[in-house]
């Protein structure tokens, strides 16, 4: 895939074949938020339950017109409480995935991961982001920009299967996986990460990371631009044509995330990988279009889920 629309569309074409997806959003007395599940309704790829404030909720689908008729709605005021119950829908099957609303990300976390009412599956959870730049030829997904502060090589294994899980909803069948560092030598000593792109290296090549190719370290230009890459003679299968990014730590997964997004124009779309069920994640400050192809790209993995 090369843009968003083809994301969405994707998920429409989906959907009339297989059959709206239910999402719950927890939190979700929230203007952009609705607009985003309003839109989707349209689509025709989602129905959702509303739960959080209904008073607000009435108010804000009132002015933006949209009619509640068309969704369950589920008064719940308290923000702790709506994301476990939003969580609990997914759990009893109600729901194939839910969706951040107007709360804190913590919050809602706390509830997904919860070891006995959530929708832990025994892998760490991270954050996927989607972009579409006009300064790349195709869509690209970064990890971690939420999630993970400094991940451990144990937990970059588990946040690099979130992303090939992820990417191959959106049809790509054997990403390659860019392990993202400021230089392309190993240095262990005053770099780590290097270190752990070139360990995470080999151990996808003696196929102990398997569905995927993956090549590390490389610095950004190297892995977005086959000609840096070529001037700097950097012989990789992955250099020029990454479909995933993987940031060292949090800093610099965020960082690179709001700099395409923010900086760059991209358009986008964000999850969590790893829990029991897709969680839509976006920032409070992200727009309707953007929670909209969250939306779409949740379809998306769900459906890729249920097939395998």
């Amino acid at each position: 895939m090369k843009t968003i629309a083809e994301l969405i569309h994707r998920a429409k074409s989906l959907s009339r074949e297989q059959g709206r997806v239910r999402i719950v959003v927890a939190a979700a007395h929230d203007e952009d938020v609705l607009e985003a599940v309003e839109a989707a309704r349209r689509d025709g790829f989602a129905e959702a339950t509303l739960i959080g404030d209904c008073s607000l909720i009435e108010t804000i689908a009132k002015d933006i017109h949209i009619e509640l008729s068309n969704y369950v709605v589920v008064d719940e005021p308290d923000i702790a409480r709506a994301a476990a119950l939003a969580v609990d829908y997914v759990r009893r099957g109600e729901a194939a995935f839910v969706m951040k609303g107007i709360l804190d990300t913590s919050v809602l976390l706390k509830a997904v991961l919860n070891k006995e009412t959530g929708l832990n599956a025994g892998r760490l959870v991270s954050h996927v982001g989607v972009a579409e730049s006009l300064n790349y030829h195709k869509l690209f997904l970064m990890t971690d920009a939420a999630i993970n502060i400094a991940p451990s090589l144990q937990e970059k294994i588990d946040i690099i299967k979130n992303a090939v899980d992820c990417a191959h909803a959106l049809g790509i069948a054997v990403p390659k996986v860019a392990l993202l560092a400021a230089v392309e030598k190993v240095n262990p000593d005053k770099m780590p990460c290097t270190m752990d792109g070139a360990v995470l290296t080999q151990m996808n090549r003696r196929g102990q990371i398997k569905d995927c190719i993956i090549d590390g370290p490389l610095a950004l230009d190297n892995a977005i631009s086959a000609e840096s890459a070529r001037i700097k003679k950097i012989d990789s299968p992955v250099a020029g044509d990454a479909d995933i990014l993987v940031a060292p730590d949090i800093e610099a997964g965020n960082i690179l995330y709001k700099a395409v997004i923010d900086l760059g124009g991209a358009k986008g779309a964000g999850l969590v990988m790893g829990a029991g069920a897709p969680v839509v994640l976006t920032s409070r400050a992200d727009s309707a279009e953007t929670k909209h192809a969250s939306i779409a790209l949740a379809v998306l993995v769900a459906f890729s889920q249920k097939r395998n």
